[in-house]
């Protein structure tokens, strides 16, 4: 049976690997019943992929592994605080829990201001949202 300190040590050396390999030095391991399923660190610098967080490439090998995106079974342990874009992507994923180490660390800042401006295209928005609704319905 796995313990949350034999997880705390695992989570501390991967994300020491990451920091050696000049990669922010986050990781993360996806368990369930009990068994790991995967683990990772963040690998954006080396793969050149500003998704590769290691939530992401954790829930992306899990859900290879049980070929299934739907992780409902599985929690997932990180050493901090899943950012904006991993948590939609744990949330997607249907990870029924995360547990983290550290909150987000004062000194971190944003490195752009990224402008979200909503298009105005009336007929397409009404298509597009009748298509929405369509999908939709029939997932019932």
């Amino acid at each position: 049976m796995i313990n949350d300190m034999d997880i705390i040590k695992e989570l501390i050396s991967l994300a020491n690997k990451a920091f050696q390999k000049g990669e922010i030095p986050v990781s993360a391991i996806l368990v369930q019943n009990d068994k790991v399923i995967s683990k990772n660190y963040n690998l954006k610098e080396k793969k050149k992929d500003i998704t590769a967080h290691a939530e992401i490439l954790c829930i992306r090998e899990a859900a290879k592994k049980l070929r299934c995106w739907n992780l409902s079974s599985c929690d997932l342990y990180v050493t901090l605080k899943p950012c904006n874009m991993c948590m939609e992507i744990i949330k997607q994923s249907r990870i029924n829990n995360v547990y983290y180490l550290l909150d987000k660390l004062d000194y971190k800042h944003e490195f752009a201001k990224t402008s979200l401006q909503k298009l105005e295209a009336k007929n397409e928005i009404d298509s597009y949202q009748q298509l929405l609704s369509n999908f939709f319905q029939n997932m019932r």
